[in-house]
């Protein structure tokens, strides 16, 4: 049965932290401000295709590139809309500086979100005492909001099952994890600490990942569009056979439509997850990147949708010619 979300206003457990969550990408302005109405726009438009929940500052969000004041504007905008509609939410308090990731936990938990993501300091790799340090501050300052630690694959420090299993331990408020998943070895040394940890993978191997016991993804597939993502999650619910052939379909656009921009031409990852909701069609916003990171054209458009529609039948469902 599909997952039904939590209040979007209690702490959340990992438990409680499943399924389908969305991610918010900056709608940016020709001079490179972030356009705040159109942000609105998104929002509504994701709460009302009744995902699982909402996070922010994840690598889509731009978190690298935000000044304070705009962190906080975007933040109490997520969080007012999120309650309103009773949806989860997550804040992501993201920084290459620790002490500008502090900061922003201590103003985040004041907007009472169900969980904040960080990742680790990333100008020198940290030793695991280090990451234990910071973890453990982080942690005394969020009290009762809990911890997703967000390990992408290019993270200067990939940390292995064994050592996410003895943060946890460790620190009590960590509840989740964003990992970039693994082989048949890494799931079943994952697995060992899946039960008091929520683990979340790429949204294009996420009915892979199900079948190997990860609870949900903060889906790339959502930024194509939230309801395929949605719909996707749901089967694999009832008919994971069915799920695992769309897995194939959806990552073979992938390698056709997406893989080329990031290693032929090198556009970083968040212009492809605005690319991919160009593609899709259903946001308010558009391919644009905030300097000085290049942007996918959108000359490309077309020929993806063209792609996901021959490839993926539910999105040619959703967005027909």
């Amino acid at each position: 049965m599909p997952v039904e979300p939590p209040s979007g206003t209690r702490p959340l457990e990992a438990a409680d932290i499943r399924g389908t969550w969305a991610t918010l990408m900056l709608p940016i302005n020709a001079d490179d401000s972030i356009d705040f109405k159109r942000l609105e726009k998104e929002i509504d438009r994701v709460i009302g295709f009744g995902v699982n929940g909402l996070y922010s500052n994840g690598t889509a969000g731009e978190f690298y590139n935000q000044t304070e004041n705009e962190f906080r504007r975007i933040h109490r905008l997520l969080a007012h809309r999120c309650r309103e509609a009773g949806l989860p939410f997550q804040i992501g308090v993201s920084h290459m500086s620790p002490w500008i990731s502090l900061n922003r936990l201590k103003w985040a938990i004041r907007q009472e979100p169900g969980a904040v993501q960080l990742i680790l300091p990333d100008w020198f790799p940290p030793t695991e005492a280090e990451i234990m340090a910071f973890l453990k501050k982080m942690a005394a300052v969020s009290t009762d909001v809990r911890i997703v630690l967000y390990n992408p694959p290019h993270a200067k420090v990939r940390l292995t099952p064994v050592q996410f299993g003895r943060l946890k331990d460790a620190v009590p408020q960590l509840v989740g994890v964003k990992v970039a998943g693994g082989d048949a070895v890494w799931y079943e040394q994952m697995r060992e600490h899946m039960n008091n940890l929520s683990v979340f993978v790429p949204g294009h191997r996420l009915a892979t990942g199900f079948r190997e016991g990860a609870h949900g993804s903060y889906s790339n597939v959502a930024c194509l569009h939230p309801q395929l993502a949605l719909d996707w999650y749901h089967l694999m619910q009832t008919d994971l056979p069915q799920a695992l052939e769309w897995e194939q379909r959806i990552q073979q656009f992938m390698t056709d439509y997406i893989v080329p921009y990031i290693l032929d031409q090198k556009y970083a990852d968040p212009a492809c997850d605005k690319f991919l909701a160009a593609v899709g069609g259903w946001s308010s916003g558009d391919c644009r990147m905030r300097w000085p990171y290049r942007s996918i054209p959108a000359s490309g458009v077309a020929a993806a949708r063209t792609g996901a529609r021959r490839l993926i039948p539910a999105f040619s469902t959703l967005v027909p010619e």
